[in-house]
């Protein structure tokens, strides 16, 4: 037995909210530490862009990505293979530290 459980980055568009719960639970159930956003903000609400500023877009952006360096590995909750600019850029940044990244979709 490992010293410590896995840890588990889960990352994807926000608007997969109710998917990257489930991908949460599913993991936590299964021993897994799980890292994840934790704002949500979907591209539908029309007030968004009035709800987070761009400094703090910038800001859990950023730490996101000492969220993917906590991880031994990333999954990537894509339905329907959808992939965004932030969530590529994770990943780029995930493959770029040698982290393993699974998804859940076929890309």
């Amino acid at each position: 037995m490992p010293d410590r459980p896995e840890i588990v980055c889960i990352c994807g568009s926000t608007r997969f909210g109710d998917e990257m719960s489930a991908a949460n639970r599913d993991l936590t159930f299964a021993g897994v530490i799980v890292v994840a956003p934790g704002v949500f903000l979907r591209a539908e609400d029309h007030e968004a862009d009035e709800l987070i500023t761009n400094e703090q877009k910038a800001t859990l952006g950023a730490l996101h990505l000492r969220k993917i360096d906590l991880a031994d590995r990333v999954l990537v909750v894509n339905p329907g293979g959808y992939i965004g600019e932030s969530t590529s850029r994770e990943i780029a940044y995930a493959h770029a530290t040698g982290k393993p990244i699974s998804f859940t979709d076929p890309v």
